[in-house]
Parts: structure tokens; C-alpha cells; sequence
């Protein structure tokens, strides 16, 4: 009996603890009162956010796109500070892994980076091209990370290995089908992966088209949602078989229903928010989609405030 007794206790305690420790900061201060999440995040003056990770845990982070900053903010508590500090090249889309890793693409200078995210360290870069180019979003699948170009008709793969090791050289993955680069910046922008994780998807901004990508090949084949486009469309998240299309510029959110393959989707949902302003990427933790305001509109200055906000998955 004694020793049923101790092992009651310590499971007790453990259980406690670990409901504690995932609970996070907000219950371990609230005194055992559940507070709720904040659902506006306060970002640094003259940030001028536009990427946006978040995990493991309930940390998010975010890039800017004006210096390469990157900030980390509880999203139980809302604190935040600098992780990154200013690199000489954008922090567009980011994506972390389950090795403490963030992906970071790196816009017109062509480039991008592994930052670690317990201290910020840089632990590689990539520089991808010379020529005219906008690496604006990336993705993690099947050992890889892809980064789109939204001014070439190209993806770049890192491949990292068996180990999860990070290698010194990359790919250039050159797109065909059906996918036409088009005069402009925003070609492909946000990127994510088909329900069934074998393909890529990617939004054409400027065209508001979706693409079905063959991460082997980079064959392209537009995805068919009858006769919906999504223009200004930016950052993509996927959840199950819903896969959420931000269109920045029109402030809203789009949840477009797929098939498992990726080849067809229907709208199901769209949302709107008075608080959006201009949002750019998207990011997801538990029940709530999180999204950086980039407040391309608004002329930025050293002052100039910046936000993101949760809104409820839907």
C-alpha cells in the first residue's frame, strides 16, 4: 500500500506539473484563474512586420521586412522582445521546424537563412540568386525546405539530412505547366502543402490563381476552384483540408475547402476584421489564426505602430 501510495503521489504531481508547464506563464501568474489569450500582439515602432512562425509552444515569430529584425512573442502573455537583431536583408515568410529552427526567406536579396531559435544565432545561408528576384515565403515538407520566388518561375530546396543537418549548397527547382510568370513583383508568394503532403501549393498574387506544385519535378498544374481567384493573395496555411488564403491588400481571409490531392477546392468561409490593416501572412495555434498587420498603405516611419491580431479559426 505504501508504495501504491507514493506512485499515486508522484503521478499526481507530474500530472500537475505538466498541465502547469503547457498551460504556460498565464496559469502558473493567474493564480489557478484561466485568463484568455490576448488576440492583439503590440509589435515594435517601425517594425514593419510581414512574416510570421509560431512553435513549438506558444511562441511566435516575426520578421521584418524592412531590416531583417526578428521579434518573439509570447502569445499567453503577449510579451515580446528581439531574438534577431537587423541583418541586412528582409525576414519575409518563415516557417520553424521541430529542432528550434526557423526558415526565413529573405526577399530581394535573393537569400535566406536558418536562425536558431533559442538565441538567435545564425546557423546558415543561402544565397540563392543575383539576378532579379523576391524570395517572399517558404515551406517545410518531407525533409526539405521550399522558398518561392516571386519574380522568377522557380522554387529553391534545401534539403537537410537524415539527421536533420543543414547543408551548405541548395536547388533551383525551375516550375512548367500551367504556372506563367507575369510582369510584376507578386507572382508566387505564400506557399503550403496538399492534405495528403505530397505536392506543394502555391498562391500567383497578381493573378489570384492557385497552383498544384510537383516538389520532384516542379511540374504545375492550376488547382480548379471554378471560378474564384484570389488576388492580393500572400500567406497560405493549411489545417486538415482547409486552406487558409490571406489577401492582403482586401483585408480578409479565405478558407478554401480541397480535395486530399490538392487539385480541386471550393470556398467555404471568408472572414474580414476592423483590425486588419493590410495583413500578410498567417499562422496557427490552437484554435486561433494568428496575422501581422504590414500596413502597406500607411507610409512607415520610426513611429509607426504595428500590430498583429487573432481572429478564431473557421
Amino acid at each position: 500500500m505504501t508504495v501504491y501510495r507514493r506512485v499515486t503521489v508522484v503521478l499526481t504531481l507530474a500530472a500537475a506539473i505538466t498541465a502547469t508547464l503547457l498551460a504556460g506563464p498565464a496559469a502558473a501568474n493567474a493564480s489557478g484563474a484561466d485568463r484568455p489569450l490576448p488576440t492583439t500582439l503590440n509589435l515594435p515602432a517601425g517594425f514593419q512586420p510581414e512574416g510570421i512562425a509560431i512553435g513549438p509552444g506558444p511562441f511566435a515569430y516575426f520578421g521584418s521586412r524592412a531590416d531583417g529584425r526578428i521579434y518573439r512573442v509570447n502569445l499567453v502573455s503577449g510579451a515580446g522582445a528581439q531574438l534577431s537583431p537587423a541583418v541586412g536583408t528582409a525576414s519575409l515568410g518563415m516557417k520553424t521546424d521541430g529542432r528550434g529552427r526557423l526558415f526565413v526567406a529573405g526577399g530581394g536579396g535573393g537569400d535566406a537563412r536558418v536562425v536558431d531559435t533559442r538565441g538567435g544565432k545564425v546557423l546558415a545561408s543561402y544565397k540563392f540568386t543575383t539576378d532579379t528576384t523576391f524570395v517572399n515565403d517558404v515551406i517545410l515538407l518531407d525533409g526539405a525546405a521550399y522558398f518561392t520566388d516571386s519574380r522568377q518561375a522557380v522554387l529553391y530546396k534545401v534539403s537537410t539530412g537524415r539527421r536533420g543537418e543543414l547543408p551548405k549548397s541548395f536547388s533551383t527547382l525551375a516550375l512548367t505547366g500551367d504556372f506563367v510568370l507575369t510582369p510584376g513583383v507578386n507572382n508566387l508568394n505564400g506557399i503550403a502543402a496538399t492534405p495528403d503532403g505530397r505536392a506543394l501549393i502555391a498562391v500567383q498574387s497578381n493573378t489570384g490563381l492557385l497552383f498544384r506544385i510537383d516538389p520532384r519535378t516542379g511540374a504545375t498544374r492550376r488547382i480548379d476552384t471554378g471560378d474564384r481567384t484570389f488576388v492580393n493573395g500572400d500567406g497560405l496555411w493549411l489545417s486538415g483540408r482547409t486552406l487558409y488564403v490571406v489577401q492582403n491588400r482586401d483585408n480578409k481571409v479565405v478558407a478554401v475547402e480541397l480535395n486530399r490531392a490538392g487539385t480541386t477546392g471550393r470556398v467555404r468561409a471568408e472572414r474580414t476584421d476592423p483590425r486588419f490593416d493590410v495583413p500578410t501572412t498567417i499562422a496557427q495555434f490552437g484554435h486561433r489564426l494568428y496575422l501581422p498587420n504590414a500596413r502597406f498603405t500607411t507610409p512607415p516611419a520610426a513611429d509607426t505602430v504595428y500590430t498583429a491580431n487573432a481572429i478564431a479559426a473557421f
